[in-house]
């Protein structure tokens, strides 16, 4: 059974690491001067890559034969020859023990790791434990990897995850390193999709790549998940355009949007409600055509505001960028505030409405009488 596309293109070295640049410079530095620490935290939204760069950071810790480059940018990467770095890219080695504490919450689970940081190693210098998901850890749990954390081993080394920082508790923060990893850009997310589309010899618009990163939402690993369904969706057809993104993810149409923004910046109400109906009787999502009506807009004003350059203008076809850039030039700022500030409003209050698009239909009447 072949790899899905998260697992076969899973950074190898800290290169390959999308948006973490902070993180991967004090790490490899770290490396570099031999100046380790026994434990650290990673802290960040999912699929950012906390657990990647801790496999790594197991990796480069017992690489037989480690890379270094004292003039450059990234100093210390593993091999990925040697038999520790292949054991560890093939998930089993012994000098790496990973924990997932979502399932693992007890005291009992803690007291078994505690058990085996005991041991030495047989070849490796360290062993590592990647606990992920720690803030899970229930309070007796954490009081006793505490006790781990404050007097651990030489061999030993600890890389916590989570995705929760404020539900771990003071007293382990204080003991490790912490890393904060961001959520990335879309424009971060497109470079690794770009890649990885290369690499699979698929033909793809950059538009419908912009639009899968951006519902990804700032996660590489769920753009990676959508690219396969897209992949799966796509390939035999040829190029894979935006279009095709739209239709399997459920995404409204830019172009409805598009349209029901020109009536009422046209001052057409009537029509606007009417459009709008007729969308939602095709079976559009009332609150994901809002949704797409409020990122629309947003994009609108940056245009406004910062200019066709801003990277935050993403998802588009050269046609509707087009129709975007006259929009914008055919309304001023204070309108298009006051259109997002009414949309946005509706949008809170159509799980209240007996009617649900009845919010919309008022917002739409109101910024049509502006």
């Amino acid at each position: 059974m072949s790899k899905v596309l998260y697992q076969k293109y899973r950074p190898q070295s800290f290169s390959e690491i999308v948006g973490q640049e902070h993180v991967i410079k004090t790490l490899t530095n770290a490396l570099a001067n031999d100046s380790i620490s026994h434990a650290y935290l990673f802290n960040g939204p999912r699929g950012s890559g906390k657990t990647t760069t801790a496999r790594l950071l197991a990796k480069a810790l017992n690489c037989e034969d480690p890379i270094e480059k004292p003039d450059a940018e990234i100093k210390f990467e593993p091999c990925n020859k040697c038999s520790s770095c292949k054991e560890i890219s093939n998930q089993n080695a012994m000098s790496l023990i990973e924990m997932d504490a979502a399932s693992h919450t007890g005291i009992d689970d803690i007291r078994e790791l505690r058990d085996g940081v005991k041991f030495s190693p047989t070849k490796a210098k360290y062993k590592v434990f990647i606990i992920d998901e720690c803030h899970q850890l229930s309070k007796g749990a954490a009081n006793a990897l505490l006790k781990t954390l404050e007097e651990p081993p030489e061999h030993a080394i600890f890389v916590l995850a989570t995705t929760e920082i404020h539900k771990v508790i003071n007293t382990i923060i204080s003991r490790c390193q912490r890393f904060d990893f961001k959520k990335l850009k879309v424009a971060e997310i497109v470079k690794k999709l770009k890649k990885i589309t290369k690499s699979e010899g698929v033909d793809i618009e950059d538009s419908a790549l912009e639009l899968i990163a951006l519902n990804s939402e700032g996660s590489v690993r769920d753009g990676e998940t959508l690219l396969e369904q897209i992949l799966n969706f796509g390939r035999s057809k040829g190029t894979i355009k935006t279009e095709d993104v739209k239709d399997l993810l459920g995404l409204v149409e830019t172009e409805a949007v598009i349209k029901f923004i020109n009536f009422i910046f046209n001052n057409q109400a009537g029509k606007a409600i009417q459009y709008l109906n007729e969308v939602l009787d095709k079976g559009t999502d009332l609150e994901k055509f809002n949704e797409s009506l409020i990122d629309y807009l947003r994009q609108v004003l940056m245009f406004k505001n910062i200019g066709k350059d801003t990277s935050i203008i993403t998802g588009l076809t050269d046609e509707e960028f087009d129709k975007l850039e006259e929009q914008a030039n055919n309304i001023d700022n204070n309108r298009l505030k006051k259109t997002i500030n009414k949309f946005l409003k509706a949008g809170n209050q159509i799980n209240y409405s007996s009617i649900p698009q009845l919010p919309l239909e008022i917002a739409a009447i109101e910024c049509a009488e502006e």
